[in-house]
C-alpha cells in the first residue's frame, strides 16, 4: 500500500472541516460541523530514475504529467523521471 505523501510533487495529507447542510430539524446558531481529511490518491508505481528502476509512491496527477511529457517526446511506455 502507497503512503499518503507523493515522493514527486510532495502533495500529502491535508485536513480540513466537513458543514453539514441540514435541512430539516432545528438548528442552533450554526451548521454542525466535523473535521474530515484531504487524501491525494497516491500509486505505487516503478519508475526509471538515474539508470535504474526504483519503486516510488506517485499521486495521478503526476502519473498523468509524466505520461503526457513522455508521450511528446516520443519514448516508449516506460516511465522516466528526471
Amino acid at each position: 500500500m502507497a503512503s499518503g505523501k507523493c515522493d514527486v510533487c510532495e502533495k500529502h495529507v491535508m485536513f480540513g472541516r466537513n458543514i453539514r447542510h441540514k435541512h430539516s430539524g432545528n438548528w442552533e446558531r450554526k451548521a454542525p460541523r466535523t473535521n474530515r481529511t484531504f487524501a491525494p490518491n497516491v500509486q505505487s508505481k516503478r519508475m526509471f530514475v538515474d539508470g535504474k528502476w526504483q519503486r516510488m509512491n506517485v499521486c495521478t496527477r503526476c502519473l498523468r504529467t509524466e505520461d503526457k511529457r513522455v508521450s511528446a517526446k516520443g519514448v516508449p511506455a516506460g516511465m522516466v523521471k528526471a
